[in-house]
């Protein structure tokens, strides 16, 4: 088994964890191939010792890899999904953060929920990405022009709200007067859509939120889709430019520009382990406290 690594550094909380998954598969002589950044900060922080083979880029990880894991939080999946694109290699999430939703495996797990994977009795569970096209083109997203959270449109260097003009396969749906306006799949929407207001949907469902960011228009209200529909999106304001984010990466883009928001072609696939599912996840964090059930 060949599994690629990939993680964030949290001050007094990740260290033990990288210890014992680093422990664990050196017991069970598994393959590691390590991001070279994080490799790095591994050694500086003198958590590690041995050498690993590296990667540094999406185009080293290919199917000869079974897996990626994401040490960190959601965050850090979200990233990672930048480095395995198209390679359908998938992803497990190891939580060392606070809140997670995609990364669900905790640290108090760790050893059993790593023979899962070893064992490869775990499902993998497809998730929609968005993408973007702007027109006039637009440098900064052009290379990674997708999103697996949300894409988000809001106001940049002002108080005052902009308009985004909105249109579902070419047809106008509202002129929202809004801080901004988020596009998000069903991965992100217990994110900021969440925090706005939008519906929580299952990772399976077929659609798309659109959620307005404190919109002025008081019958604005956060719209589920299908998520085959194309939409278009032009914003004004007073100021020059706004602002739009693709998950954690946030770019200028210039008043009156198009962009263009439909379903990737490619998926991200996230693993599953068996005790671990979306609604057990939801239970626990969100909705009504800890499961406590044997």
């Amino acid at each position: 088994m060949k599994i690629a690594i990939y993680g964030q550094y949290y001050l007094n909380s990740t260290e033990p964890i990288i210890k014992d998954i680093f422990l664990f598969f050196k017991k069970n002589t598994i393959e590691l191939v390590i991001e070279s950044a994080f490799l790095e900060m591994l050694y500086e922080k003198n958590i590690i010792h041995e050498t690993y083979t590296t990667f540094s880029s999406h185009t080293e990880l290919d199917s000869s890899f079974d897996m990626l894991i994401s040490i960190g939080g959601d965050g850090t999946i979200l990233r990672a999904a930048t480095l395995v694109r198209n390679s359908g290699v998938p992803i497990l999430g190891i939580n060392a953060g606070r809140l997670g939703f995609l990364a669900t495996v905790q640290k108090e797990n760790i050893d059993s929920f790593l023979q899962f994977v070893i064992d490869k009795k775990y499902s993998i569970s497809k998730r929609t990405l968005l993408g973007l096209d702007c027109s006039p083109e637009n440098e900064a997203i052009k290379e990674i022009n997708f999103a697996m959270n949300e894409i988000t449109v809001s106001r940049k260097d002002t108080t005052s709200m902009i308009t985004i003009e909105t249109y579902l396969n070419n047809e106008f749906l509202n002129s929202y007067w809004a801080d901004g306006l988020i596009i998000s799949t069903p991965t992100g929407s217990t994110g900021y859509s969440m925090s706005c207001g939008g519906p929580i949907l299952t990772p399976e469902v077929k659609s798309l939120v659109i959620t307005p960011i404190a919109p002025h228009n008081l019958n604005a209200r956060p719209l589920v889709i299908p998520d085959n529909t194309e939409i278009k999106l032009r914003v004004t304001g007073r100021e020059d430019q706004y602002l739009v984010s693709l998950d954690s990466r946030v770019t200028t883009v210039k008043n009156e520009s198009i962009l263009i928001i439909k379903k990737n072609p490619f998926e991200i696939n996230m693993i599953e382990i068996p005790e671990e599912t979306f609604l057990k996840t939801l239970r626990n964090k969100l909705l009504w406290g800890e499961d406590k059930r044997n």
